[in-house]
């Protein structure tokens, strides 16, 4: 969120990033951390599905939709895959 300005530019850019998110690949997504420093994000993505490998190819092209992002720096990121 290198281009905040404010708070307010930075939740804007968080919203727009969001509603992209989840329109286009069904995820659930937070900022789980850092929420009042103006230049960074933590946020959190969850997806539930049958098909494992069908949520690891979500999650995957959400986090390169997060790498093109105008105004914002994938710094790192893990993914989980939780069994029943």
């Amino acid at each position: 969120m290198r281009e905040s300005r404010s708070l307010k530019d930075k939740r804007s850019l968080l919203r727009s990033l969001k509603e992209q998110l989840r329109n286009r690949f069904n995820v659930s997504l937070a900022e789980v951390d850092a929420r009042d420093v103006r230049q960074l994000a933590v946020i959190a993505l969850s997806q539930v599905g049958a098909d494992a490998r069908h949520v690891r190819s979500s999650l995957d092209k959400a986090v390169n939709v997060i790498r093109e992002f105008a105004g914002a720096q994938l710094i790192d990121y893990s993914v989980e895959i939780f069994h029943d």
